[in-house]
């Protein structure tokens, strides 16, 4: 190879480095622009409530929940939840136990219950609709997530939403030995997110 080519391949490995050294400044820089949340799994819940002849009502020991955006707009926003079903917590071994069975959440084959946010739309100041796949015994339907949120622009906020769903649409067709159940179930959460990066969100007015 002669000085001159060595000098051109030298000139090529130089310019490839510092395009590479650019985009990921600019992929650094990026991500900076955007923010980051975490959510305060100490002080969230998730919890459910079916009408029945006795309280049937629980919640979710062990689940896990993330918001994530792509730019500061706050409806660029996706939030996904992730429940393990035989965490279920409905104040008594027998409930809990119905509960996690092939009539009801089926832990054994179908141990996650999940929503994933599809859009998200601001509704009001501090109201948000967001439609979203919710999975639960392996069966995938779309369903409207209503939230609300509060200390929006102070980088910590408490987001609590509600979704209802039919339980009969997801196969949990039989009911409890003496106890009439209703059909429609009611999920709230409770999500205390702190912004740990990035600028704030940008709300509609």
């Amino acid at each position: 190879m002669t000085k001159a080519a060595r000098r051109i391949k030298l000139c090529i490995v130089q310019a490839a480095f510092y395009g590479l050294f650019a985009c990921a400044a600019l992929s650094v820089q990026a991500q900076e622009q955007v923010p980051v949340f975490a959510v305060s799994r100490q002080e969230s819940a998730v919890k459910f409530f079916v009408k029945a002849s006795i309280e049937l009502r629980g919640t979710f020991d062990k689940w896990d929940a993330t918001l994530t955006f792509a730019s500061r707009d706050v409806t660029t926003g996706v939030l996904r939840v992730t429940v393990q079903a035989a965490s279920v917590d409905a104040g008594s071994s027998i409930k809990n136990n119905r509960l996690k069975s092939a009539d009801f959440f089926d832990v054994q084959e179908n141990p996650l219950i999940t929503f994933v946010s599809k859009t998200i739309t601001q509704t009001g100041p501090d109201s948000f609709e967001v439609p979203g796949n919710f999975t639960i015994r392996g069966v995938k339907r779309p369903e409207m997530l209503t939230l609300k949120v509060s200390g929006r622009g102070t980088g910590s906020g408490v987001i609590s939403g509600t979704m209802a769903f039919d339980r009969k649409n997801y196969g949990m067709n039989s009911g409890i030995p003496f106890v009439t159940i209703a059909n429609h179930v009611e999920v709230t959460v409770l999500l205390r997110a702190n912004r740990i990066a990035g600028p704030p969100l940008v709300f509609k007015q």
